[in-house]
C-alpha cells in the first residue's frame, strides 16, 4: 500500500462501519480493474538485494521515477517511500524488502492493463539500468537469506517487524521475502459482493496452484511450488486466510465488519506519528481502549480504512474486493491473474456457472486444499481427483467470461489471449514453479543463480 490514509471523519457507530463498505456498490458500467504486481530488485553484477540508500538504491530509483513521471512524492519523515499519480491513477510503493510495487489505476479492459504493466516496466528499466538494478518476476525470494534482505524505512513496517513473531512463524518471510500479483474487482450491491467473495473464496487456492512460481529459498529447492502459500499459512491466522462465514448464503457488509473489528489493529497515525496499536481489536478501540496513551485517541474513518488494508485474508473486502492468492510471475502473468479472475467474476453467466460449480464445496474442504497446495499444486487431490480437472474446467468458465465480455484489441483480439500463460500450464500439465525446478535440475545444475538472468523484467 502507498499511502496510509488520514481521513479526519470521527466515527461514532459500527453501523457507519458498514456502511463504508456499501458505498463501494457501483453500476456495472462502472466496473474497473485495478491489477497490482510487486518485484524484486537486484543489482545484475551480483543478484544481490538493493538497498534503500545510495546512488543506485530504491529511494534513487523513486526519485528517478517522480522526475521523470511528475507523480507525486510519498513520504514517510524525510524517506520517500512511494509515489502517487496526482488524480488518484495508480501508485508506485515499496514492500518492505525492496518489493517494488505498481499499483495499477482503475481501467475498463485487460488490454488497458497490459499497456500500463508494459509502460510502466519500460520506463522502471530506463531508470534502473545506469543502476544496473534489474527486476525479478516470481513470488519468493530465491537466493538471499532474511538477514540479506534491506529493510526499508517505514513506520508501518516497522511496527509489523516487531509483531509478526508474537503471532506465526512466518510473518517475516512474508513481509520481507515474497511477491505478488493481485487485482482489484467491483461489485453492483451487497449481493453480487456476497456472490463474487464466496467463488473467489473458494478458487483462490486453484489460483495459488497455477501461479505457483516460489520453489527456491536461500538458494536451495525448498520443497514446495508455492513457497509464498505456505507462508500464508503461518504468518497471523487472526487476519488472514479463508473465512468461514464468506462460504454461508447470507453474509453480507456486516458480517465482514464484525470480523473485522475483532481482529487487532497495527497502528493509527496522529500529526503523521506511527503509535503501535497492537494490544488493541477496532472494537476495543472504538469502546476508547487508547484514551490515555493517545491524545486524539477518538476512531477516525481513516483509522478503519487504514485497518481494512492491515486485514490479510485470501479475498479482502475494501470498497472492492481484492484477489489475493497467486505469486508474482514473469511480465505476461501481470495480464493473465486479472484476466482469469475478471472472466470468472465480470460476466453473469460465468460468474454464475462458477457459482455453481463451487456450490457444494465446504469450509473443510477448500482449507484443506489451501493446506496442500503449496506443497502439491494441481496435483492435490479434490472431490476424488486432481486439482488439474478442477483447474480446466474453472478456466473453461473464465474463458467464456472474457468472450462474453468482447472487449477487443485493435487486432480484433478479445481479453482471452491474456489466458496463455494458463493454457500453457494446462497444456504441459506443469506450473512455472514446476519449470523451475526442471532448469535447477537440468540445465542450471543445480544453482539458482540463473533465474535472474531468464526470469527478469
Amino acid at each position: 500500500m502507498a499511502r496510509d490514509t488520514t481521513d479526519q471523519t470521527p466515527l461514532s457507530s459500527v453501523q457507519e462501519l458498514t456502511d463504508y463498505l456499501a458505498a463501494g456498490s457501483k453500476p456495472e458500467e462502472k466496473f474497473r480493474i485495478g491489477t497490482e504486481h510487486e518485484k524484486f530488485a537486484f543489482f545484475r553484477a551480483d543478484n544481490s538485494p538493493v538497498p534503500y540508500v545510495g546512488e543506485a538504491s530504491i529511494s534513487a530509483l523513486l526519485k528517478g521515477l517522480q522526475q521523470k513521471s511528475g507523480w507525486d512524492p510519498i513520504m514517510d519523515g524525510d524517506n520517500i517511500i512511494g509515489l502517487g499519480e496526482p488524480k488518484g491513477m495508480g501508485a508506485i510503493s515499496i514492500e518492505p524488502g525492496g518489493q517494488f510495487e505498481l499499483s495499477g489505476a482503475p481501467l475498463e479492459t485487460i488490454h488497458e492493463t497490459c499497456k500500463e504493466s508494459n509502460t510502466h516496466l519500460a520506463t522502471l528499466r530506463e531508470i534502473a539500468e545506469p543502476m544496473g538494478i534489474r527486476f525479478l518476476g516470481i513470488g519468493g525470494s530465491p537466493k538471499w537469506t532474511l538477514a540479506e534482505t534491506p529493510v526499508m524505512p517505514k513506520s508501518r513496517y516497522e511496527i509489523m517487524t516487531r509483531y509478526m513473531p508474537k503471532v506465526g512463524s512466518k510473518g517475516l518471510d512474508m513481509m520481507y521475502r515474497t511477491c505478488t500479483i493481485q487485482v482489484n474487482l467491483d461489485f453492483s450491491s451487497e449481493a453480487d459482493m456476497r456472490k463474487k467473495m464466496r467463488v473467489s473464496m473458494k478458487l483462490q487456492s486453484l489460483a495459488t496452484a497455477l501461479f505457483a512460481s516460489s520453489p527456491f529459498t536461500e538458494g536451495k529447492r525448498n520443497g514446495l511450488l508455492s513457497w509464498r502459500g505456505d507462508i500464508w499459512r503461518d504468518t497471523d491466522n487472526n487476519r488472514s486466510g479463508l473465512l468461514d462465514f464468506t462460504f454461508r448464503d447470507d453474509f453480507g457488509f456486516h458480517d465482514y465488519v464484525e470480523w473485522a473489528l475483532d481482529v487487532p489493529m497495527y497502528f493509527i497515525v496522529r500529526d503523521g506519528h506511527y503509535h503501535d496499536c497492537t494490544h488493541v481489536t477496532f472494537r476495543q478501540f472504538m469502546n476508547g481502549a487508547l484514551k490515555g496513551e493517545v491524545a486524539a485517541w477518538e476512531p477516525t474513518m481513516g483509522d478503519w480504512t487504514n485497518h481494512l488494508s492491515t486485514l490479510f485474508p485470501d479475498v479482502r473486502l475494501k470498497r472492492f474486493l481484492e484477489m489475493r492468492g497467486a505469486d508474482g510471475g514473469p511480465w505476461r502473468r501481470i495480464c493473465g491473474l486479472p484476466a482469469f479472475w475478471v472472466g470468472l467474476l465480470y460476466d453473469d453467466a460465468a460468474l454464475e456457472d462458477a457459482d455453481m460449480l463451487t456450490k457444494d464445496w465446504t469450509f473443510d474442504e477448500v482449507n484443506a486444499l489451501r493446506d496442500a497446495v503449496p506443497s502439491q499444486g494441481l496435483k492435490a487431490k479434490f472431490h476424488g481427483h486432481e486439482l488439474y480437472e478442477t483447474a480446466r474446467e474453472v478456466i473453461a468458465v473464465s474463458k467464456a467470461g472474457l468472450r462474453a465480455r468482447n472487449k477487443l484489441n485493435k487486432e480484433g483480439q478479445d481479453e482471452t489471449i491474456f489466458l496463455a500463460p494458463l493454457d500453457e500450464v494446462m497444456a504441459k500439465r506443469a506450473t512455472l514453479a514446476e519449470d523451475l525446478l526442471a532448469l535447477y535440475h537440468g540445465r542450471w545444475n543445480g544453482s539458482v543463480e540463473p533465474v535472474f538472468e531468464e526470469y527478469q523484467y
